[in-house]
Protein backbone atom coordinates (compact mmCIF):
# COMPACT_ATOMS: atom_id res chain seq x y z
CA UNK A 1 0.00 0.00 0.00
CA UNK A 2 2.84 2.42 0.58
CA UNK A 3 4.23 2.25 -2.67
CA UNK A 4 1.22 4.29 -4.19
CA UNK A 5 2.18 7.12 -2.38
CA UNK A 6 6.04 9.14 -2.90
CA UNK A 7 7.42 10.39 0.15
CA UNK A 8 5.99 13.63 -0.17
CA UNK A 9 2.18 12.52 -0.10
CA UNK A 10 3.22 9.77 2.56
CA UNK A 11 4.65 12.97 4.84
CA UNK A 12 1.36 14.30 4.27
CA UNK A 13 -1.00 11.34 4.99
CA UNK A 14 0.50 10.44 7.82
CA UNK A 15 0.86 14.18 9.08
CA UNK A 16 -2.03 15.96 8.12
CA UNK A 17 -2.34 19.03 6.78
CA UNK A 18 -0.28 21.91 8.52
CA UNK A 19 -2.21 24.97 9.42
CA UNK A 20 0.45 27.92 7.74
CA UNK A 21 0.28 31.12 8.83
CA UNK A 22 1.01 33.28 5.77
CA UNK A 23 0.76 36.36 7.77
CA UNK A 24 4.09 34.65 10.03
CA UNK A 25 5.63 33.38 6.58
CA UNK A 26 5.51 36.57 5.51
CA UNK A 27 6.92 38.70 8.55
CA UNK A 28 9.86 36.03 8.71
CA UNK A 29 11.03 35.84 5.19
CA UNK A 30 13.61 37.48 3.46
CA UNK A 31 14.53 38.93 0.15
CA UNK A 32 17.59 39.00 -2.50
CA UNK A 33 17.96 39.80 -5.86
CA UNK A 34 15.83 42.53 -6.97
CA UNK A 35 13.41 41.98 -4.51
CA UNK A 36 15.38 42.98 -1.28
CA UNK A 37 15.45 46.30 -2.10
CA UNK A 38 11.33 46.24 -1.85
CA UNK A 39 10.67 43.39 -0.27
CA UNK A 40 7.22 42.59 0.14
CA UNK A 41 6.57 45.87 -1.38
CA UNK A 42 8.16 44.08 -5.09
CA UNK A 43 5.19 43.59 -7.64
CA UNK A 44 6.08 39.87 -7.63
CA UNK A 45 6.07 39.49 -4.09
CA UNK A 46 3.05 40.98 -3.88
CA UNK A 47 1.90 38.76 -6.17
CA UNK A 48 3.42 35.85 -4.55
CA UNK A 49 1.46 36.49 -0.91
CA UNK A 50 -2.21 37.42 -2.40
CA UNK A 51 -1.25 33.56 -4.09
CA UNK A 52 -0.31 32.04 -1.22
CA UNK A 53 -3.08 33.68 0.88
CA UNK A 54 -5.47 32.87 -2.16
CA UNK A 55 -4.21 28.72 -2.15
CA UNK A 56 -6.10 25.78 -0.09
CA UNK A 57 -4.12 24.54 3.29
CA UNK A 58 -3.38 21.32 0.52
CA UNK A 59 -1.93 23.81 -1.96
CA UNK A 60 0.03 25.75 0.78
CA UNK A 61 1.71 23.01 2.57
CA UNK A 62 2.71 21.74 -1.10
CA UNK A 63 4.55 24.49 -1.83
CA UNK A 64 5.73 24.98 1.50
CA UNK A 65 7.49 20.91 0.80
CA UNK A 66 8.48 21.90 -2.32
CA UNK A 67 10.37 25.03 -1.03
CA UNK A 68 11.68 23.63 2.39
CA UNK A 69 11.69 20.08 1.93
CA UNK A 70 8.87 19.95 4.42
CA UNK A 71 5.02 20.51 4.82
CA UNK A 72 5.54 21.31 8.56
CA UNK A 73 6.00 24.65 10.09
CA UNK A 74 7.85 24.97 13.17
CA UNK A 75 5.87 24.85 16.75
CA UNK A 76 7.74 28.29 17.13
CA UNK A 77 6.51 29.54 13.62
CA UNK A 78 8.60 30.65 10.77
CA UNK A 79 11.17 32.50 12.72
CA UNK A 80 12.41 29.33 13.60
CA UNK A 81 12.73 27.62 10.32
CA UNK A 82 16.03 25.55 10.31
CA UNK A 83 18.16 24.86 7.56
CA UNK A 84 20.06 21.64 6.55
CA UNK A 85 22.59 22.46 9.09
CA UNK A 86 20.62 22.61 12.48
CA UNK A 87 20.62 26.94 12.60
CA UNK A 88 18.07 29.08 12.04
CA UNK A 89 17.67 29.66 8.25
CA UNK A 90 14.36 31.94 6.99
CA UNK A 91 12.66 31.09 4.28
CA UNK A 92 14.14 33.51 1.51
CA UNK A 93 12.99 34.91 -2.18
CA UNK A 94 15.26 35.03 -4.90
CA UNK A 95 14.99 36.62 -8.22
CA UNK A 96 16.17 35.08 -11.28
CA UNK A 97 15.68 36.54 -14.96
CA UNK A 98 12.40 34.71 -17.16
CA UNK A 99 15.46 33.64 -19.61
CA UNK A 100 17.32 31.99 -16.94
CA UNK A 101 13.60 30.04 -16.00
CA UNK A 102 10.24 30.51 -15.93
CA UNK A 103 9.10 28.04 -13.24
CA UNK A 104 10.34 28.59 -9.92
CA UNK A 105 13.66 27.01 -8.49
CA UNK A 106 14.20 25.41 -4.83
CA UNK A 107 17.13 24.93 -2.80
CA UNK A 108 15.34 22.68 -0.04
CA UNK A 109 18.85 22.69 2.20
CA UNK A 110 18.62 26.90 2.64
CA UNK A 111 15.24 27.30 2.43
CA UNK A 112 15.23 29.46 -0.31
CA UNK A 113 13.13 29.70 -3.16
CA UNK A 114 14.02 31.50 -7.07
CA UNK A 115 10.97 33.26 -8.09
CA UNK A 116 11.10 34.75 -11.99
CA UNK A 117 10.27 37.84 -12.15
CA UNK A 118 6.89 37.55 -13.96
CA UNK A 119 4.85 39.92 -15.56
CA UNK A 120 1.73 39.32 -13.57
CA UNK A 121 -0.11 37.35 -10.67
CA UNK A 122 -1.72 35.28 -13.23
CA UNK A 123 1.70 33.70 -14.79
CA UNK A 124 3.48 33.88 -11.42
CA UNK A 125 -0.06 31.16 -10.31
CA UNK A 126 0.01 29.66 -13.44
CA UNK A 127 3.81 28.31 -12.97
CA UNK A 128 3.82 27.80 -9.46
CA UNK A 129 0.99 25.42 -9.56
CA UNK A 130 2.86 23.27 -12.56
CA UNK A 131 6.24 23.12 -10.65
CA UNK A 132 3.94 21.88 -7.58
CA UNK A 133 1.88 19.56 -10.14
CA UNK A 134 5.10 18.34 -11.69
CA UNK A 135 7.12 18.07 -8.91
CA UNK A 136 10.18 19.81 -10.49
CA UNK A 137 12.38 20.04 -7.29
CA UNK A 138 15.57 21.99 -7.94
CA UNK A 139 19.01 20.81 -6.05
CA UNK A 140 22.17 22.92 -6.90
CA UNK A 141 25.57 23.12 -5.08
CA UNK A 142 26.47 26.02 -2.81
Amino acid sequence: LLCVFDYQELELLMCGLPNINVQDWKINTTYRGAYAAKRAGHPVVSWFWEVMNEFSEEQRARFLQFSTGTSRVPVQGFGALQGNDGNIKLFTIDSVEMNVSVFPKAHTCFNRIELPLYENKAQLKKYILQALQLESVGFNQE
